[in-house]
Order: structure tokens, then sequence, then C-alpha cells
């Protein structure tokens, strides 16, 4: 009897690893990974365009008094697909938007533009990384609200849903 009990500890604990896993990913906690740069001015940047058609972005473009999203993104992001319509909706909400977009080709962030919406004013193109890095980015997509002076007043980690359009709504309006 007691042998029957050793075979399946193995297959229980198994079990138990693969259950707490499917739960954390169900039910991330986002708190951890925050970036530190909440709070702070936005790096110095300059980045061209990431496709025909937009303009590039540089820190500049967040300086003129007005609060903006900055939305990190790629092509090959299924969960920046996803948010598309919600992105949309916080525009014609009246939000400005700009992105960055994450090791792109201009045919692909073109291509992506046209299937899922251009909610976007501008784009930079980050091929290495660099700003995403220094803005304290964990990955795509994320969306930062920037006040009009350039500093970064929130952080939204992961795709953006339904769920979250009113109250980054009440943060960017806050911020006018």
């Amino acid at each position: 009897m007691k042998r029957n009990w050793l075979v399946w500890m193995p297959l229980l604990a198994l079990a138990f690893v693969a259950g707490l896993a499917i739960f954390r990913l169900a039910n991330p906690n986002t708190d951890y990974v925050s970036s530190e740069m909440v709070g702070k001015p936005l790096p110095e940047f300059t980045l061209p365009a990431a496709t025909d058609g937009v303009e590039g972005l540089t820190t500049a473009n967040f300086r003129d008094g007005k609060p903006r999203m900055l939305n990190i993104f790629s092509s090959w992001c299924l969960p920046c697909q996803a948010e598309a319509p919600y992105l949309d909706q916080l525009k014609a909400a009246g939000v400005e938007f700009h992105a960055i977009a994450i090791r792109d080709k201009p045919e692909d962030v073109a291509k992506f533009l046209a299937q899922n919406g251009n909610p976007f004013v501008r784009i930079g193109a980050d091929q290495d990384m660099l700003v995403q890095l220094q803005l304290g980015s964990s990955g795509v997509p994320e969306t930062y609200i920037i006040d009009g002076k350039g500093r970064i007043a929130y952080q939204h980690i992961g795709d953006i849903r339904e769920e979250h359009v009113g109250p980054l709504l009440k943060i960017y309006r806050s911020l006018k």
C-alpha cells in the first residue's frame, strides 16, 4: 500500500506545480515589474519613423503641455493586435497616442497598421530596444501616460483590455 503512494507522489507534485503555473499565468501579479521611471522624466531619445506616412518620435514631442499616451508595440505581438480596438476607443475619447515600434521592419509596421488601425500620431522605430530598456519596459505591449512636461505619470503593463479603458482615461484626463 505504501508503495502505491510513493508512485503517485511525483505525479501529484507535478500536477501541483502545473496548477500553480497556470494560476499565475491567468492571474499575473505585475506589482513587481513596474518601472522605476514612473514619476521621472522620459529619457532623451530621437527615433526615426517606423514606417512611411508617420513621423518619428523624440522626447521633445512630449514637452508641449499636453498629456499623451506612449504605446510600446510590435507587429509580431499578438496581444498588441488584441488591444488595438481599445486604443481606438481611447483615441475616440480624446487621447493622443504616440508609439514606439520594437524590432520591426517598416513594411511589417505598415501591414500591422493597415490591419489593426492606426491610433498613433507618431511612431518611432526602436530597432535595438534601447529606448524601451531606458523606459524600464519589460515587454510588449506596454503603455505609459506622459504628462505635459515629459514625465512618466503611469505605466500599464500588458495589453489594454475593455476594463482598462475607463481607469486609463481617468488618469489621462487628470493630467489635462
